[in-house]
């Protein structure tokens, strides 16, 4: 069992004010994972408090950016270096399989390097017209609120936090109660890697305490993943204080078939591209679009893919689909099953009730819904959950319009016969994110949505420019 009863603040561990601490269970079968210190408002205006004097008066902003790489990749060797470990406690906080955590905490180095190699190319001061002026300089915005979701939570916090840094931000993660270890054992890293006092705060904390902390007025930049609902309320108390934000929110993403692609491949994407996380994932692909020539053969794929998948304990290695992270989460879940019912998609596998042998944990059977119409609900709105709906189409324009037809911009794939048929419709598709026959995301490319999916991108150089303020300087 893992234990922090102090909080970091200002890279110092204080004891919480209200001295606060909450147990973390398993959604598997409930058993105490650890304890963890959780902050209050008292503890938000001591770590504000600490990013200011560091970020007006501490060495931090006025290092060269050098002197910062050189710091934030010490960090990010530490942190690589330690990925197993991490793995195994995000599992056991919020259900996440360990396939699907030990590789995304492997790949995490990889995202720091990118930032890294852009900040080691980026155009921190130049000056244009042929150095007659102006010049421009890239400034860091201030003190940054980097507020992250449970289901990915380093991945969310060092996609933030590291291009914050590099840029010469002061840096305050507030982190989700579920996965509140996970992000407290970040402050023994970053107290490693040498950062100077009062760069970094982490600070685990509810939803209150959280909007505490997006309308202290002592912080510049809030940086947010998590549901268009509470991107939303972010969005509105920012505007008003006219702070800067930054907002990776929810998804609806359509993965769309095309008569000549290889569907039992497809089929075997789609097993990771929408069933990955436990389908607890902004930019998994739950509407599937097929078009009415294959759609029979392609349903039944589906239902034999989905039922091959083991759901159960997620620190097995055999295991694909472990437990939703929280009971609320499964009741969610289940009643967007029940909802489809009631709508009038037909079940094609899976269910409401919990898969049986885990009953103790919060499970919910991996479900797909055939002759679903865009228009229904389970079809437009974000189930956060291993729920796909099939959709039929009567051509490719037809599967355009469905694919854009959602509130929702962030993610999508094309699966096609030839690259250049998959490109056609990639360009026609009003996402930020999008594959063609399953490919690998990479780092190095912006990351974000369009509509309700968001405000803002990260990764790469695009990432690094949300992190800083231009100033021109006429000579």
């Amino acid at each position: 069992m893992k234990v922090y009863d102090k909080l970091f603040i200002g890279g110092q561990w204080k004891a919480p004010v209200n001295q606060e601490v909450i147990e973390i269970r398993s959604p598997h079968d409930q058993s105490l994972v650890g304890k963890a210190a959780q902050a209050s408002p008292d503890d938000i205006d001591l770590a504000v408090t600490a990013a200011r004097k560091a970020f007006d008066n501490g060495p931090w902003p006025k290092m060269t950016p050098s002197e910062r790489q050189d710091i934030v990749t010490r960090f990010n060797e530490l942190h690589a270096a330690r990925a197993d470990e991490i793995a195994a406690l995000i599992t056991s906080e919020n259900g996440t399989p360990n396939w699907f955590t030990n590789g995304l905490q492997h790949s995490l180095a990889e995202q720091a390097n990118a930032y890294i190699r852009a900040a080691k190319s980026y155009g921190w001061e130049e000056t244009l017209n042929d150095g007659k002026g102006p010049m421009i300089r890239r400034e860091a915005v201030g003190v940054v609120a980097a507020i992250i979701p449970w289901n990915a939570p380093h991945q969310s916090a060092l996609a933030k936090m590291i291009p914050a840094l590099l840029a010469g931000n002061t840096v305050i993660l507030k982190a989700s109660p579920e996965t509140s270890l996970n992000a407290l054992l970040l402050g023994e890293i970053f107290a490693e890697a040498g950062f100077p006092e009062g760069v970094i705060s982490i600070v685990p904390a509810g939803r209150e305490t959280s909007e505490y902390l997006v309308s202290h007025p002592g912080v510049d930049k809030i940086a947010f993943t998590g549901s268009t609902g509470a991107g939303r309320r972010i969005a509105s108390i920012a505007g008003e204080q006219l702070k800067r934000v930054s907002l990776e929110l929810g998804g609806k993403s359509a993965a769309i078939i095309l008569d000549d692609a290889d569907l039992e491949a497809a089929v075997q994407g789609l097993k990771y591209s929408s069933f990955v996380n436990n389908g607890e994932s902004c930019v998994a692909h739950t509407r599937i679009l097929v078009s009415k020539k294959r759609y029979e053969e392609a349903v039944e794929l589906i239902k034999t893919m989905t039922e091959s998948l083991v759901v159960g304990n997620p620190a097995d290695p055999g295991t694909f689909i472990g437990p939703m992270v929280r009971a609320d989460q499964q009741k969610r879940v289940q009643s967007y099953i029940e909802l489809g019912i009631q709508e009038g998609a037909r079940l094609v596998t899976g269910g409401a009730d919990v898969p049986a042998g885990l009953e103790g944990g919060f499970y919910v059977k991996p479900t797909v819904f055939a002759d679903v119409n865009n228009s229904m609900r389970i079809a437009q709105e974000e189930i956060f959950g291993p729920v796909l709906v099939v959709i039929p189409y009567d051509d490719e324009a037809d599967a355009v319009r469905i694919a854009n037809d959602s509130p929702f911009g962030l993610g999508g794939g094309v699966w096609s016969g030839t690259l250049e048929h998959g490109l056609e419709i990639a360009r026609q598709i009003r996402t930020g994110y999008f594959i063609v026959n399953g490919a690998m995301a990479s780092y190095e490319g912006p990351f974000g949505g369009y509509k309700a999916s968001g405000i803002g991108r990260e990764f790469g150089v695009v990432g690094l420019g949300a992190y800083v303020e231009h100033k021109a300087i006429n000579i």
